[in-house]
């Protein structure tokens, strides 16, 4: 039984008395009951009508908490816990709802580009002033997104252009006194006097010196040493037409292990060491027509990360051994390409029945490939995944206490030997302006692969792990079950609320690792179905805003894990 307890307060900019309508406007309002969320229908609908809950977390949440990375900036939501799981490298995996992190699906700009090497350390890697909103969807989502989108998803929404700005920060930390966290960032935002253009820029420069807690030297969080940098861009061809263009590109090496003066990396007693290169970027086009009833959105996203690392301990007893060790160190090197691209159609028909229902068609292929090396291992993981994923799905507002949100996804997998159907449905009922009631049923699946962030334990070691795929081995199933109840009241001085969020997750044919024997190198383990497990619990969150001069937010989470 896992218990996960937050809160924290911030007190943003003060702001002169207003008109009282204008007291909570979008623009200046920390606690928003109308953000426009797009991550749970992929189609912009208010918070408040969204038939799934969606926290969102804003720049300016994220700029009060000092957040300066993307993993710092997801732990201050309830149901979501970072996971650091090297105390050597600190690779970090994103729980949410009590599900490991192969379970939670990471979006950029809505892209499902965010690989499974990534996700070892790009929770670190990505600096906050990239960031314009965060939107988390709880539960499964696998009807919109495909595999891997179980037990939740995260949207990364990159900074956009809105009006011309600039700004420049230098931010110093200082840990236990002992080491020092630098950053320089910018951002820049250029809009044309037409609105018809906009690009936003950033950049980011981070340097953390290694810290060791115990004096035992070794470090416990490693050395860092980051730049980033990245645009997002719009164009409007006409007033129907929209192109927009993103990308980023980070580097960054980390060391961590013995503190010491001799380099390369494997000369120290014991050390992890990464140096990455990521690109990732984004087209999209949409066109809107049929008096803006209907629009068409056809995108291509990309993804590439270049690796090199170290993993190993230094033999200090056999000569024979460490001559052997001297003269092959296992250095590897990984390379990751991830492609997303495909369509989506939109349509409104007004009236059906009693309300309205917009229809979403749409169309994605996802090529993933995975390759990673350690020549002195012998070890070679490399993997080509491919998806096509086929989308229906109804967002019927039947009237204005009552909507329906129902969908089902066809998923053709290269692992998967037969079709996948993932259905959903969601009821939302608004008892009135401030309590809204919601009810979801959801299934998913993960397709069997042979990366996974268990292998870097035995790595971390010395040695390392072969994983082979079992040939009866069948894809990981889930069904899982929501109910939650929000509440909130807005006054002209203050604005307050509290949501409970029951959930439970049923997961069929869970992946193992199967021990199965050793080599010179270290144990051999197979990937199979296991037993089944359940996942369940209860998120409870609190949250209120005074004046827009005090903000109070606070979560408790009980959540239980089991195997049957």
């Amino acid at each position: 039984m896992r218990y996960l307890f937050l809160i924290f307060v911030v007190i943003p900019n003060a702001f002169s008395q207003s008109n009282p309508e204008e007291t909570y406007s979008e623009k200046d309002t920390f606690i928003n009951l109308e953000d426009i969320v797009v991550t749970a229908t992929k189609t912009p609908k208010r918070k408040t009508n969204s038939p799934i809950i969606v926290n969102v977390i804003n720049s300016e949440s994220i700029r009060n908490v000092q957040a300066c990375n993307l993993s710092e900036s997801l732990s201050f939501q309830t149901g979501l816990r970072v996971e650091t799981d090297c105390q050597t490298c600190n690779y970090t995996q994103l729980r949410i709802n009590g599900m490991s992190g192969g379970f939670s699906q990471i979006l950029i700009n809505g892209r499902p580009t965010f690989s499974p090497l990534m996700g070892l350390y790009a929770l670190e890697q990505f600096p906050s002033n990239m960031i314009e909103k965060i939107e988390v969807l709880k539960g499964g989502g696998s009807t919109l997104y495909g595999s891997s989108a179980i037990g939740g998803t995260v949207n990364i929404i990159t900074k956009i252009p809105k009006e011309n700005s600039s700004q420049i920060e230098f931010n110093t930390h200082s840990i236990d006194r002992q080491s020092n966290d630098y950053s320089i960032l910018g951002n820049s935002s250029i809009v044309s006097a037409s609105k018809k253009a906009g690009v936003s820029l950033f950049v980011n420069k981070r340097e953390r010196e290694a810290y060791d807690y115990n004096g035992d030297g070794f470090s416990e969080l490693p050395y860092l040493n980051n730049i980033s940098v990245g645009a997002n861009m719009y164009y409007m061809v006409n007033e129907n037409q929209k192109l927009d263009f993103s990308f980023s590109s980070i580097y960054e090496n980390r060391y961590g292990g013995e503190i010491t003066d001799q380099n390369p990396a494997h000369l120290a007693e014991q050390s992890e060491e990464r140096t990455h290169n990521i690109f990732a970027g984004g087209i999209d086009y949409q066109i809107n027509f049929n008096n803006y009833d209907s629009s068409f959105i056809t995108f291509v996203a990309y993804q590439n990360t270049d690796r090199e690392h170290y993993t190993g301990i230094k033999p200090d007893d056999d000569a024979i051994e460490l001559d052997a060790f001297l003269k092959n160190p296992p250095y590897g090197v990984s390379y990751v390409e991830t492609i997303n691209t495909g369509f989506q159609l939109n349509h409104m028909i007004s009236p059906f029945f009693s309300g309205d229902n917009v229809l979403t068609l749409g169309v994605d292929y996802l090529h993933d490939r995975v390759f990673d090396e350690i020549p002195s291992y012998s070890y070679l993981v490399d993997q080509v995944s491919k998806g096509l994923g086929i989308f229906l799905q109804s967002d019927w507002e039947i009237n204005q206490k009552l909507s329906l949100l129902t969908g089902l996804r066809a998923d053709f997998h290269n692992y998967v030997d037969k079709l996948i159907y993932s259905p959903r449905a969601s009821l939302l009922y608004k008892a009135n302006d401030n309590l809204q009631f919601r009810l979801g049923y959801g299934t998913g699946f993960r397709a069997p692969q042979a990366f996974d962030t268990d292998l870097h334990i035995a790595f971390a070691g010395g040695g390392i792990s072969r994983v082979n795929l079992s040939p009866n081995l069948n894809e990981e199933k889930s069904e899982s079950f929501n109910l939650s109840l929000n509440y909130d009241k807005a006054k002209e001085n203050w604005i307050a609320g509290f949501t409970m969020d029951l959930f439970y997750n049923q997961l069929i044919n869970a992946f193992i690792l199967q021990p199965i024997g050793q080599d010179e190198f270290g144990e051999v383990f197979e990937k199979q179905n296991g037993q089944s497990a359940i996942i369940k619990g209860i998120n409870l969150e609190a949250r209120a805003n005074f004046n827009r001069l005090i903000q109070i937010e606070g979560g408790y989470t009980i959540q239980s894990s089991r195997f049957d």
